[in-house]
């Protein structure tokens, strides 16, 4: 297995040293998406949800957090994440659901 290859550890570990998150998961949904397009024959590597909140977004735009995500996740992406749903906090608290 390769630190690129798109694994829910492998981006949990990648976005916890790219964004320092106060809260994090990472879900992989692939399993729902088996026929669609991008999706593979594992069942898994291809579409996945992540729920964060980190420091590094406060003050930024929905976009602009998004934008962080997927740049740290660029080279997951090159190697067939193909779906990526986000959900991204600015809020450090307990209170914000992500």
């Amino acid at each position: 297995m390769s630190a690129t290859e798109p694994t829910a550890g492998n981006i949990e570990l990648r976005l916890q040293s790219t964004l320092q998150p106060q809260r994090l998961e990472v879900i992989d949904e692939s399993y729902q998406h088996a026929g669609h397009v991008g999706a593979n024959d594992s069942g898994v590597g291809t579409h996945f949800r992540v729920k964060i909140a980190s420091p590094l977004f406060t003050g930024l735009s929905r976009v602009a957090r998004h934008r962080l995500v997927y740049d740290s996740l660029q080279d997951f992406i090159d190697q067939g994440l193909h779906a990526l749903a986000i959900e991204a906090d600015a809020s450090p608290s307990g209170n914000t659901k992500i």
